[in-house]
């Protein structure tokens, strides 16, 4: 079933074949299918279900637009309905995936006029990943926190001088402590767009920083995951 949508993106109900499951930690996973015709614009999201759990999940996509392939980042939840379901797939096994939804995007009449600063807490780094990759030329610095340094999911895809790792659990990050510590002792320059994701107590917290520090409600942009 397909639905049309402004900008000529297609909202798509289908079954994609599972291609690849990619661990990055114990319980941290990139699911890969195969993209086909689907398009998308790098921030957007999917709302994902498997064969007999009646709940579906939102997530970003975690690929590039240009990839041959449509990723998800996934964090299992143990006393969850669906994401241990997730975490069981094998190779071929049928996802339902619905979607592209959201406006969660990269303003391109800014590239090369602005700086971008992206900040994500744990998984709400999926969206940034995609926006990185599909928009290489890209003035950005990226914020990610998490509890452990082993939480940096494929940290290797970003220039390093502009990726700064916050860890609150261990000492293994490019600073140790909370995200919104090292916002509170950041400098920004003026314009620059502000794109927030992930847990929605960082998200308030961090507006809480910005606003504080004089930037505009225009120059931020935030998805909340939960």
């Amino acid at each position: 079933m397909t639905f049309e949508v402004k900008e000529d993106i297609k909202i798509d109900q289908r079954f994609y074949k599972v291609e690849e499951i990619r661990m990055l930690t114990e319980d941290t996973f990139v699911i890969s299918f195969p993209k086909s015709r689907f398009k998308f614009k790098a921030g957007q999201h999917l709302a994902v279900a498997v064969r007999n759990v009646f709940q579906k999940r939102e997530y970003s996509i975690y690929s590039e637009e240009n990839s041959e392939k449509l990723e998800i980042l996934v964090k299992e939840v143990l006393e969850g309905h669906l994401t241990p379901k997730l975490k069981s797939l094998k190779v071929g096994d049928l996802v339902e995936v619905n979607g592209p939804f959201g406006r969660f995007r990269i303003d391109e009449n800014k590239i090369g006029k602005s700086k971008f600063v992206f900040i994500a807490s744990g998984t709400g780094i999926s969206p940034f990943h995609s926006m990185i990759k599909s928009y290489p030329e890209l003035d950005y610095q990226l914020i990610h926190g998490v509890r452990y340094g082993d939480e940096a999911y494929e940290s290797y895809h970003y220039d390093k001088d502009r990726y700064v790792l916050c860890t609150s659990g261990d000492k293994t990050g490019n600073v140790h402590g909370r995200l919104t510590e090292y916002l509170k002792k950041s400098e920004f320059e003026e314009g620059t767009q502000f794109y927030l994701c992930g847990n929605s107590n960082m998200i308030f917290d961090a507006l809480e920083i910005l606003f504080a520090k004089g930037v505009t409600r225009d120059q931020i942009h935030n998805e909340v995951y939960f």
